[in-house]
């Protein structure tokens, strides 16, 4: 067996719409397709032995057992390693649960899917498993705790922590969307000018100065004695030699730790003697990074941290730090052995408590105490073995927000904007929180920008809070869910220059629009990336720039199979057609097949929405069914059944009658503009551009642009290399004219076609290529079509070979020319600048050449420089 292509979907895709973080894996089975599982000894009983728990999996039988009766009853190895990859990520504490496996359209050969939490991880179970399947069908041992830690591990390093993700979760609760901006935990929220940001918990509304004197425990203790906050007495030091002093100054107990210090690194709790605090001075300085430290008073009592979200407290928390308690019977390791049995704790941020490991800090604070590991704790002795009470050290946390008392409430949310936080956590020391500070002795220990949520979420004991739901409430008040218009378009032909069109319409209206295209990323009409760019990175790459409140994003098939979409939700889907192109690709081998990846746009339209279809396309048209949205057709037929259909329920259309674009609320007709006036038809020559505009002006109407808005748009998209280019532009020489279009496959040759057929010419000569992912008849197509459009034809064949050679491209174009006409005048000229200069020299009085080249940029370039030298008089060369 093995692996041909991994790709992690992060959107949805053409699996299920429903299912937005899946691992797609082409797996080749080999030899292994001839033994299916009943026909491999012993393979179940060594199945079940490693994985007991696969009983739940229910499979297609619907039932607990399902999995392996399927594997008793014979069931291929692409299917049991689809299983194994579910179950290894479960058995790594991540519960995921989607999985399917389909025929690729080649023997032996299956798509395998199965769902994910971190893709890392997804990646690595996909791989796993396959080794895991070949063991037990070879019979050979095989050890899973390596991989079930190494998948925890690498879910801890890539995920979103504790915190993060609760806020991100909050926002998916509301229909927010998100974008992850780095492989830590700086996170967008929102699209485009809507967006906000967050770092962990510190948001892009966060004052920097609030931040600065947070992490300057010097200055927050200076303004909080100036506003009569309770904080304990204390010195600020930088050298050992003020140690003495500053330790005289304050009196034992005392508390060191570093000004600049987070997550309690650094910090040292109830000193009682010199010796002791000249060691905790020195561990001070290690973590410090301006070498500035904190000598204070100790103050006795529980550790309390209380949340103030906008300046309003959310919740409290008392924190104990972790500990065992002695039973006279066990030893030390022995009672963290049994506290760490607890299902609640997990490793690292898995589950709401995290494992108490012993480090040398343990084992340090144990020999402070006069134990060791091997220790007997005497019943009832309460041992506590770090020196801070957070969560990730083996931590508890029991909630205690009703128990606060108001006086306490008042401080908190004071503290919050003496310091200037929108978040804020406040360590308080003190005998009873329900009692004012003043009263009990306590006192404010510190300020923190950026707390960390998890205790309150998921506190040991007590009530969880759910933290996250403020931060949004504060960063989209009112229920703004931080999105920006979208419209997807996908189709076989068309697509771009229906994206370009709608991206200039909605430009013209006052958008800020970005929008993506087979040619490259634009910003408000400014080329920032170069190339083919139809997929989710490009998608994001808009959806990032805060400066686009409008995305019109062309889809195409390659990204939606590779990856998905870089978006779960638009606001208008189109699809232009499904025509033959790209079959025999990643699985795809039918038209069907193909319709069902380009369906994947409507369907991601929001429920108020627009999915806007082809009416004259059987395959486009059926997607209606599988969406949730309202739908929208055109069609350049006004008499065509299916809109009068849906005219007759007060849909919205537009369509193609009496030589006008138009646009229809139910059977009301407003007419756009006369075809022939819009310059992008050519005269109203250019019947497949007419067909792009009718898509293109109902996505502008049901986003609300007037109709005098969409005209004038449509009056100022004059087709040319900058506004369209590749897509018919058309360059008029003194003796002849070239015209340049992307026409790449059968459906666009033809509708190429149907245009020339309109010009006056004396004579067509035609430069045509092969490109080398499409099947042998989809390029045989292109030929025949090529014999019947040109009186010459030019095969040039330097480019996008993608697996084949040139002479068999070659060959495949001259099979499909002598097909139609055995003595067609046919040149061969590999390369394109070199074809194109013969087309020029030989050209006659009066002749179109057609160049059909799918790299528009270099085309675009050489045929602009041959008009540039024809002005100024130069020679063709």
């Amino acid at each position: 067996m093995r692996i041909r292509e991994i790709n992690a979907m992060r959107g949805p895709n053409y699996w299920s719409v429903r299912r937005h973080k899946l691992i797609v894996m082409v797996l080749d089975l080999e030899e292994m397709e001839e033994r299916p599982s009943n026909s491999i000894p012993g393979f179940k009983e060594r199945l079940e032995a490693i994985f007991p728990t696969m009983y739940e999996h229910r499979c297609s039988v619907g039932e607990p057992g399902g999995f392996f009766q399927r594997v008793e009853e014979g069931t291929w190895m692409g299917h049991i390693i689809e299983h194994i990859a579910l179950e290894i990520q479960s058995l790594a504490g991540m519960d995921v649960g989607f999985g399917r496996t389909r025929g690729y359209g080649e023997k032996g050969v299956y798509n395998v899917v199965f769902a994910y939490m971190e893709e890392s991880v997804g990646r690595y179970a996909a791989k796993a498993a396959v080794k895991i399947c070949e063991a037990l069908a070879n019979d050979e041992p095989y050890d899973l705790s390596d991989d079930i830690q190494q998948m925890r591990e690498l879910r801890e390093a890539d995920r979103l922590g504790p915190s993060t993700g609760s806020i991100i979760e909050e926002a998916e609760a509301r229909g927010i969307p998100w974008i992850r901006l780095n492989k830590y935990s700086l996170c967008q929220l929102g699209y485009g000018a809507n967006q906000k940001r967050i770092q962990a918990t510190v948001t892009s509304e966060t004052s920097s100065i609030g931040v600065e004197l947070a992490c300057d425990k010097e200055d927050t203790k200076y303004l909080l004695e100036q506003a009569q906050v309770e904080v304990p007495r204390g010195d600020i030091i930088k050298k050992e030699s003020s140690l003495e002093e500053a330790c005289r100054y304050v009196g034992f107990p005392l508390v060191i730790k570093p000004v600049d210090g987070n997550h309690g690194r650094g910090i040292t709790v109830n000193i009682r003697n010199y010796d002791d605090a000249l060691k905790a001075f020195r561990n001070a300085k290690e973590s410090s990074r301006n070498g500035i430290i904190i000598v204070e008073k100790f103050i006795t009592g529980e550790d309390y941290r209380l949340l103030v979200i906008n300046h309003v407290l959310v919740a409290a928390a008392k924190r104990s730090p972790a500990h065992v308690i002695g039973n006279g019977v066990l030893t030390v390791q022995e009672l963290i052995d049994e506290v760490n049995k607890d299902p609640r704790r997990g490793f690292g941020h898995e589950k709401e408590l995290t494992q108490i490991t012993v480090n040398e800090l343990t084992k340090t604070i144990l020999k402070d105490a006069e134990y060791s590991l091997e220790s007997v704790l005497p019943r009832g002795v309460k041992l506590i073995l770090k020196d801070t009470a957070n969560l990730s050290t083996g931590g508890t946390a029991e909630d205690v927000t009703d128990i606060l008392h108001p006086a306490n409430i008042s401080m908190a949310e004071r503290i919050s904007k003496i310091i200037d936080l929108d978040i804020c956590g406040i360590d308080i020391m003190t005998t009873d929180i329900s009692q004012p500070l003043s009263e009990t002795g306590g006192a404010v220990l510190e300020v923190n920008a950026g707390p960390g949520f998890r205790m309150h979420l998921a506190p040991t004991t007590g009530l969880p809070r759910n933290v996250a739901a403020p931060v949004i409430d504060k960063l989209f008040p009112k229920g703004n869910n931080g999105r920006i218009p979208i419209i997807a378009v996908t189709g076989t032909n068309g697509k771009t220059t229906t994206t370009r069109l709608i991206a200039h319409i909605v430009k013209m209206n006052g958008y800020r629009v970005g929008y993506t295209t087979s040619d490259g990323v634009y910003i408000q009409n400014r080329l920032l990336m170069k190339g083919d760019c139809t997929g989710p990175a490009s998608t994001e790459f808009v959806l990032k720039d805060p400066t686009v409140n409008f995305a019109v994003l062309e889809c195409a098939r390659g990204g939606l199979l590779r990856a998905g979409l870089g978006f779960k939700k638009c606001d208008v889907g189109i699809v232009t057609n499904v025509a033959s192109d790209h079959l025999g690709l990643k699985g795809i081998h039918t038209l069907e097949q193909l319709a069902k990846v380009k369906g994947v746009i409507p369907e991601t339209v929001l429920p108020n929405g627009y999915a806007i279809l082809n009416a004259d396309d059987d395959l486009v048209y059926e997607m209606r069914r599988t969406v949730n949205c309202n739908v929208a057709l055109f069609s350049m037929d006004e008499n065509n059944p299916r809109i009068k259909a849906l005219q007759r329920l007060n849909g919205i259309t537009a369509i193609y009658e009496n030589g006008y674009v138009t646009i229809c609320r139910g059977e009301w007709k407003m007419r756009v503009m006369k075809a022939e006036q819009i310059p992008l038809t050519f005269g109203g020559k250019a019947a497949f551009m007419i067909q792009n505009v009718l898509p293109a002006i109902l996505a502008a109407h049901v986003q609300g642009i007037s109709i005098e808005d969409i005209k004038a748009g449509l009056d100022s998209f004059i087709p040319s290399a900058s506004q369209t280019p590749g897509r018919l532009n058309l360059f008029e020489f003194k003796n002849f004219n070239i015209l340049l279009d992307y026409a790449h496959n059968a459906a666009g040759m033809r509708a190429l076609q149907k245009f020339t057929d309109s010009m006056e010419t004396t004579c067509k000569v035609g430069i045509i290529a092969g490109v080398g992912d499409r099947r042998e008849e989809d390029t045989n197509a292109i030929g025949s079509i090529a014999a019947e459009m040109f009186d010459e034809i030019i095969i040039r064949q330097d480019k996008n070979l993608r697996g084949k050679t040139e002479e068999q491209l070659i060959k495949m174009l001259e099979d499909g020319i002598k097909a139609i006409d055995q003595n067609k005048k046919t040149v061969v000229i590999r390369s394109e600048k070199e074809a194109i200069l013969h087309a020029v020299k030989t050209a006659k009085k009066g002749s179109l050449i057609v160049l059909c080249s799918d790299v528009i940029p270099d085309a675009l370039e050489m045929v602009t420089s041959l008009k540039e030298k024809e002005m100024r008089g130069e020679a063709l060369t």
